[in-house]
């Protein structure tokens, strides 16, 4: 492990390596403060399961745009630097929204405000997600290809230890310290990575266009103007003092109207390499979304999401209100979850990278409807008679499930970042991850309405067994379509 790590440093360096594992860490340590926010929806202000679940569709919107972020920062560098002010600008919006609900209670007791200001946030994590994934896929293009493997890995294990310590410490949290206290502590995370962005050395040498050389403009052959510099004239000069100066000042204002113009039209070309970088990328990336390597499996995985209604938010009512869960177990119970997709990416890494991905998503949605056979047993007591308690029951079926999912995202992360074209890695690999993002909201609003016809509600759970069922059902949906991923096609990261 040691050597392992001693070779990425050396490979990519210390500080990104840090960057990546620092701006993971805290995606996953953002249990610790959205285990908060579900009880203060529930709790504090009273919001029914469809209630929240709308809610949290609507926070996480800016998820599903992630395309937008990349095209921004593809094809609009700031001052030549395509990723890292990016970065900066994200963290800022992912950190001012903690601090504002960490000290106004007004604005957290307010479903609206709070709303807005969840938004804004994930709009600020989205932004670093995408810009953070550019810059692993130029680095791994550019220097190190053998290298995509395990920093896909590191990334998502620097995940899943933030969200084992986030869910440890977020159910401790709830139950000894307020919610304003949990929102300020948080925030420490997004000022470290703030600080953090100082230290990374952008590479500059990667960046194809609007370098600061590639913009500068001569202004009269090559040469620019001095300010004190006078212009020639073909008359002689006259010996009068008073004509010297007359020349002296109408050189000057022959030379400040050529610096002018030049101006503009130094703006325009900048305008126009804008507006060319932003065209090419556009159709750079409508290329490459027509390869069938890219365009069926994100067709697939689309579906795969929406096919499958997410009944997360009436199972978490259920726990709490029917199993009577407290919230320090159910961070418990995060933890295994996170544990287990640590234990899924080792061993699809160990085992399953070179098998074909319709045989991995096939055993992996097969096993998922083995997984919700256990909330089966969970809903109908099946479990109590056999001895067997509710805790043991949500802690395996969590670690099972999360592992398992976990079998059919790798492939898609390494994929994608293989067939990343120069100059648009930020808004391909963007455009895959809101192809999941979508897919995942599509799934929650498909699971809000299965249970709004079925009548599940908070303390209404008569037909929520049913709602299993059918999500159980729904999971072989996606294995019929199969014939959309590439037969060959493997999860082989090199």
């Amino acid at each position: 492990m040691i050597k392992w790590t001693k070779q990425l440093n050396a490979a990519f360096g210390a500080s990104f390596i840090w960057l990546i594992c620092l701006i993971y860490f805290t995606q996953g340590f953002r249990s610790f403060v959205w285990t908060a926010i579900s009880y203060q929806l529930k709790d504090n202000l009273k919001l029914s399961p469809s209630a929240s679940q709308f809610v949290f569709s609507i926070a996480f919107f800016p998820w599903s745009i992630k395309p937008l972020y990349g095209i921004l920062s593809d094809c609009f560098p700031i001052k030549g630097r395509k990723r890292i002010p990016y970065l900066v600008l994200a963290t800022v919006l992912s950190l001012v929204p903690w601090l504002i609900l960490g000290l106004s209670s007004t604005l957290r007791d307010s479903t609206r405000h709070l709303m807005i200001f969840l938004t804004v946030q994930n709009l600020g994590s989205a932004m670093a997600d995408v810009v953070i994934d550019a810059m692993i896929a130029e680095a791994v293009r550019y220097d190190r290809a053998s290298f995509a493997g395990d920093l896909q890995s590191i990334s998502w294990s620097s995940m899943a230890l933030g969200g084992i310590c986030g869910s440890l410490l977020g159910g401790y949290a709830l139950s000894n310290l307020q919610i304003d206290i949990i929102f300020l502590l948080f925030s420490v995370l997004p000022c470290i990575q703030l600080f953090s962005c100082y230290f990374v050395d952008e590479n500059s040498g990667n960046i194809a266009f609007l370098s600061e050389d590639s913009i500068r403009v001569p202004l009269t052959n090559g040469s620019a103007l001095d300010e004190d510099e006078d212009i020639p004239f073909n008359k002689k000069f006259h010996s009068t003092t008073t004509r010297r100066k007359k020349g002296k000042a109408k050189g000057k204002s022959r030379a400040i109207n050529t610096r002018k113009s030049a101006s503009f039209k130094n703006r325009d070309s900048l305008s126009l390499k804008w507006f060319h970088s932003l065209k090419n990328a556009i159709y750079d990336l409508c290329r490459a979304f027509r390869q069938p390597m890219i365009l069926r499996p994100m067709s697939w995985f689309l579906l795969a999401h929406v096919a499958v209604p997410n009944l997360s938010t009436v199972i978490f009512y259920y726990q709490t209100e029917v199993l009577h869960l407290e919230a320090s177990f159910l961070g418990t119970a995060r933890v295994v979850g996170w544990l287990g997709l640590m234990l899924g990416t080792f061993v699809y890494n160990r085992h399953l990278k070179y098998m074909t991905l319709r045989k991995i998503l096939m055993w992996a949605h097969i096993g998922l409807a083995f997984s919700n056979l256990l909330e089966i047993v969970i809903v109908s007591r099946k479990n109590i008679a056999f001895g067997v308690s509710d805790r043991i029951m949500v802690l395996f079926g969590s670690a099972l499930a999360d592992g398992i999912n976990q079998f059919k995202f790798m492939p898609f992360l390494i994929l994608s970042g293989q067939l990343c074209p120069p100059g648009i890695e930020g808004t391909l690999f963007a455009l895959f991850m809101s192809i999941n993002n979508l897919g995942a909201t599509l799934g929650s609003f498909v699971g809000a309405g299965l249970a709004s016809i079925l009548n599940i509600d908070s303390g209404s759970f008569d037909n929520l067994l049913l709602g299993i069922i059918i999500h159980t059902l729904c999971n072989f949906i996606p294995v019929a379509f199969l014939f959309l991923i590439p037969k060959e096609a493997t999860g082989l990261s090199a």
